[in-house]
């Protein structure tokens, strides 16, 4: 058993070889999903876009958190010389009050603008890689799980199995090749054997590079589904918020917040607002 197990596995090592050699010589055909493997590569430049967009949302926030905290220590240094200059009182009384206003809304900006971090993270970390991992498993999956035993046969290193991995698609076509070679050979007894063997296994290698391959399409338009749908709200909520900010309408900046369910800090907390998530 273990012989046979090892005899297939070398089988099937020899078959991809001799498939990948022959396609990097020019001499065997290749399968290509030009839809799904555009949309492979859609997806990993929308990755890549996002996470420039993360970053730059990240920066965005750590820049307005050292704002509101300069207008903080401002508003309260305005706020100690309205006590200790008479003759100025009223002047750095209502500069203290505008930094604390100020203060007040950057707090509330910055509430939004974590939240829409938030968001993005979630979307390009979580979503976008869990994707990524299913279309790695579609380019690299390995055949050694069909085969069972023979980790154990070949022994192991580490807890990994010291197989190389072969992608599917390479097997199918391998296995089609093999497949397309007996079918235009002779006809005699022990070919039409062979034929049917090898139209088995090219049926068995098929169906596995299908399935992964409507793993991937499947994961992909749910992908898509939910980025336009987490995007649509978080690009409002972040234009309402900055709008609102830059407007200086507290009213609607506060709405905003109400709108998206963002619950602001509680005063007094002792870690830094905002930014427990970066």
């Amino acid at each position: 058993e273990k012989f046979d197990i090892v005899k297939k596995w070398g089988i099937n090592t020899y078959k991809c070889t001799k498939q990948l050699l022959s396609e990097r010589f020019g001499r065997g055909s290749r399968t290509v999903d030009l839809e799904l493997e555009t949309q492979i590569e859609l997806l990993r430049e929308t990755k890549r876009k996002y996470e420039s967009v993360l970053h730059l949302a990240r920066a965005l926030t750590a820049h307005l958190y050292s704002l509101v905290q300069t207008q903080h220590a401002l508003g309260d240094a305005f706020a100690d010389l309205s006590q200790k200059s008479p003759e100025l009182q009223e002047e750095f009384g209502y500069n203290a009050e505008t930094q604390k206003l100020l203060c007040k809304n950057g707090e509330t900006l910055l509430g939004a603008v974590n939240f829409f971090v938030s968001s993005i993270n979630t979307l390009v970390n979580k979503t976008m890689e869990d994707t990524l991992m299913t279309v790695k498993q579609y380019e690299t999956a390995r055949w050694d799980r069909e085969l069972g035993g023979v980790s154990g046969v070949l022994g192991r290193s580490g807890g990994r199995s010291p197989m190389p991995g072969i992608p599917c698609r390479l097997e199918y076509d391998a296995y089609r090749t093999d497949l397309e070679e007996l079918s235009m050979g002779p006809r005699d007894a022990g070919a039409v054997s062979r034929l049917d063997a090898a139209q088995s296994q090219f049926q068995s290698h098929k169906d596995k590079y299908e399935k992964l391959r409507a793993d991937v399409a499947i994961k992909l338009k749910f992908l898509e589904e939910n980025k336009i749908k987490v995007m649509h709200k978080q690009l409002l909520l972040f234009h309402n918020a900055i709008s609102a900010y830059f407007a200086g309408n507290q009213q609607q900046l506060e709405q905003t917040l109400k709108q998206f369910n963002i619950k602001l800090k509680t005063p007094g907390s002792e870690k830094p607002s905002w930014l427990e998530e970066q």
